[in-house]
């Protein structure tokens, strides 16, 4: 079993940067790999960034390459979403979610567990 609790979310202006963690819970984080999707309302949930287990393999949607960053420290259980350049259209909330076998994948069904979310809302 593992718990997820994102944090680091806020309210910011377009061009803005923000930084969200996920802190999981139990002894095997470092198996799990993780990714980070997001909902905005209205919208169905979609694939932002993964990152296996070991940190050697990312995944990013389109529309967020070359802005967003994921990384991992399996010392602290903690992955994290460095996310620069923030445009309006990356509000949603966003989630961290643990897959134990089969690698990254931007399918969400394919995911274990979830954490509750946290909201994130650029202002232009």
């Amino acid at each position: 079993q593992v718990q997820l609790v994102e944090s680091g979310g806020g309210l910011v202006q377009a061009g803005a940067s923000l930084r969200l963690s996920c802190a999981a819970s139990g002894r095997t984080f470092g198996v799990y790999n993780m990714g980070w999707f997001r909902q905005a309302p209205g919208n169905e949930r979609e694939f932002v960034a993964g990152i296996s287990w070991s940190g050697s393999a990312t995944s990013y949607a389109d529309s967020v390459k070359g802005r967003f960053t994921i990384s991992r420290d399996n010392a602290k259980n903690t992955v994290f979403l460095q996310m620069n350049s923030l445009k309006p259209e990356d509000t949603a909330v966003y989630y961290c979610a643990a897959r134990r076998l089969g690698g990254v994948t931007t399918t969400g069904t394919l995911y274990d567990y979830w954490g509750q979310g946290t909201q994130v809302t650029v202002s232009s």
